[in-house]
Order: structure tokens, then C-alpha cells, then sequence
């Protein structure tokens, strides 16, 4: 009998099937579907390169997770819906930059791709660092759980909106963790329905976000003391490592 893996790898690369929707592996477990949609989408998108690896090895990486979505997600299992996910699986800083990753990103059912605000400067993305509060984990890949785009927060202010997300015991998602959700998820970034990715700074008031521009995905910021009225703050109950 194959072993899981193996069926995954053979699910990524069927012939005529795109792996998105149909990256099952033949198994019948709904969870199961899903992990294997998100990892089938990232070798299919082109991860394994940008990360030096194969598509085998990605896979192999990604594997230990799946038994920690079972554990670690919201249970009973529910679906995705346009502003929930049960779980993400996020690929890290220490395989991909965001630069390389942001141009892979699509709206669902359009083809353009996404872009970086030429307004972060010239150094563009790599100031911004992981709030140090939030421990995001120092690992290629990890799961995030009970995800939400935030919609409550349109129109609060960056600033005011970080208090009640993490007086709930929730943390706020980073540059990384919204690019994962729009991958996997691009639904999710819809009009008057976009979300700041307040766990990401750079040590001054800048708060990046991501949003619609050119019916495109973009990774641009905003000033953490303006309100938008399209604008959320996503969040995430927990990050979760492969034991």
C-alpha cells in the first residue's frame, strides 16, 4: 500500500486535473482534502523551486502538519467560508521572500496577478519583522488555526483594533500569514471586504495590508491611525509547529 505521502505527490501531478479543487489524494476524510488542496496549490504554484527543493521534499515538509490539523483545528470540522478557515498552512520567511511570493497571488476567477506597493520604499519588504510578542515560529512551515479576515474591525483604526483581538486571546496575522491566507483562500479578498496584516512592523507607524488593486491582489500599508472602511484586521486563534 502507498504511503500517504506518496498518494499526495501523486494527487499534485495527475495530468488534466487541477489540484486545487481536485488534489484529494484519494482520501475521504474532509480535513484531509483540505490539507491536501493547500499543499497540492503551493507545489502547484511553484514553492518547492523557490524554496530548493523538490516537489517530493516539499511535501514531505509539509506532512508532520496534517496530524496537527487534526489535533490543533477547530472541531468538529467546518468548511472554509469567505471570512473564516479552519486552518492555513503558512510558508515562512525562512524558505520564501514575500517578494517572490506576492506576484503568485490571483483574485478567484481572475487571472492578474498580484503586485507590492512601490510605496514601502526602497528597502520594500524586508524591514518589516514579526511582532516579538507573538513567538511566531522560527520553522519553513506551520499551521495557523481558526483564521479570521476581521471584517468587525472596517473602520477602527489599526491601532484600536489590536487591543480586542489580542484580549481575546487571538493574534494578528503577519505579511507571510496574508499572503497564505490569499493563496489558499483567495476569496477571502473580495471588494470593501480586505484586511490589515497588523502583526507585521517596521518600527514606525506603517501597518501593512492587503487588498484589491487592478483587480489584483496588493501588499501595500496604511497608518496604524486611519480607519478604512474596507479595511479589517485578520487574525488567527493559534500558530502550531510539526512535533
Amino acid at each position: 500500500m502507498p504511503s500517504r505521502t506518496a498518494t499526495l505527490s501523486t494527487a499534485v501531478r495527475t495530468d488534466g486535473v487541477d489540484p486545487i479543487t481536485e488534489g484529494t489524494g484519494g482520501w475521504a476524510d474532509p480535513l484531509d482534502q483540505a490539507f491536501n488542496r493547500q499543499v497540492a496549490g503551493l507545489v502547484r504554484l511553484g514553492y518547492p523551486a523557490l524554496a530548493g527543493m523538490s516537489p517530493a521534499e516539499f511535501e514531505a515538509l509539509c506532512e508532520p502538519l496534517r496530524a496537527v490539523a487534526h489535533t490543533a483545528g477547530p472541531a468538529p470540522f467546518r468548511p472554509a467560508t469567505r471570512s473564516w478557515m479552519p486552518f492555513v498552512l503558512v510558508v515562512s520567511g525562512e524558505l520564501v521572500r514575500a517578494e517572490e511570493i506576492v506576484p503568485l497571488l490571483t483574485l478567484a476567477g481572475r487571472p492578474d496577478t498580484g503586485t507590492v506597493d512601490r510605496n514601502h520604499g526602497e528597502d520594500g519588504l524586508a524591514p518589516y519583522r514579526p511582532l516579538p510578542e507573538l513567538n511566531v515560529p522560527h520553522t519553513g512551515v506551520y499551521l495557523l488555526t481558526d483564521v479570521e479576515r476581521g471584517e468587525e474591525f472596517r473602520g477602527i483604526r489599526p491601532a484600536d483594533a489590536l487591543p480586542p483581538i489580542l484580549e481575546r486571546g487571538r493574534s494578528p496575522l503577519t505579511i507571510h500569514e496574508g499572503i497564505a491566507v490569499v493563496t489558499h483562500f483567495p476569496e477571502a479578498l473580495e471588494k470593501n471586504n480586505c484586511f490589515m496584516l497588523s502583526g507585521s512592523r517596521r518600527g514606525d507607524r506603517r501597518v501593512p495590508a492587503m487588498w484589491i488593486s487592478g483587480r489584483a491582489p496588493k501588499l501595500g500599508w496604511c497608518w496604524e491611525g486611519n480607519p478604512h472602511t474596507w479595511l479589517g484586521t485578520a487574525s488567527a486563534a493559534a500558530r502550531h509547529t510539526a512535533p
